[in-house]
């Protein structure tokens, strides 16, 4: 039996380890950039942290909470995916903020990092693209919204890495772990709305997405340790 058939005969067991695994790495990268945060001080990774703990929260609620509503049409499962729907977009929306703080808050740095007037436009963008979603059905329009911003972000991680020559390994993976998210979330895409959730192809969604985590994992603990030993030193 290959990987896809073992996946395919035991899809609700993956769909929760799958989910387990995203969420303990959201938990560890929102640890580990907090504590690098202590370090450095630097604001741009409280957002990082921020676009973590929204990413745990979405797949927690996609994932977890959908197991304990029964019933397709069930409201409570509905929420679930309006829960899902909203975290999500916040990641995004809060990853793309934590590269471009510096152009945002030139003069101050914002008290809070989760409540501000900044951050509460993404709020408003996120339930505004919920909200017609839900008009319109499916997640059209997260897609596409997260696409673009995707899109944005491998342009910007691209420029910061041709800048350093690619002698900077962080930012050598940030860029790849952006490529990898924007081809995932042009994949899930594709299957959501022309091969009608094909299992197959939805796995190789949920392989690219579980790559794009470990990545930033592993870029934040080594950066944190890096920051430990400066601080040492």
């Amino acid at each position: 039996m290959d990987l896809y058939s073992f996946v395919l005969a035991n899809k609700e067991i993956f769909k929760i380890v799958y989910a387990l695994i995203i969420v303990a790495i959201c938990f560890l990268i929102v640890t580990k950039s907090n504590r690098f945060f202590q370090l450095s001080s630097h604001t741009g990774i409280r957002y990082f942290r921020n676009a973590f703990f929204f990413f745990g929260l979405a797949f927690a609620s996609r994932y977890f909470l959908i197991f304990l509503f029964t019933g397709v049409f069930s409201p409570y499962r509905l929420f679930s995916n309006i829960l899902f729907e909203f975290f999500l977009l916040m990641a995004g929306f809060t990853l793309l903020y934590s590269v471009m703080w510096r152009r945002l808050e030139p003069e101050r740095h914002s008290s809070s990092s989760l409540f501000n007037s900044k951050i509460s436009i993404f709020y408003a963008m996120s339930i505004i693209i919920v909200i017609l979603d839900l008009i319109f059905g499916g997640f059209k329009l997260m897609f596409i919204s997260q696409i673009i911003l995707f899109l944005f972000l491998s342009a910007i991680s691209y420029s910061k890495m041709s800048r350093n020559r690619g002698k900077n390994k962080v930012s050598k993976l940030y860029f790849l772990a952006m490529v990898l998210s924007l081809i995932a979330w042009i994949l899930n895409a594709v299957v959501m709305m022309y091969f009608d959730l094909n299992k197959i192809l939805l796995t190789n969604v949920y392989i690219l997405n579980t790559i794009f985590f470990l990545l930033f994992l592993y870029g934040v603990i080594k950066a944190t340790r890096v920051g430990e030993k400066n601080s040492h030193g």
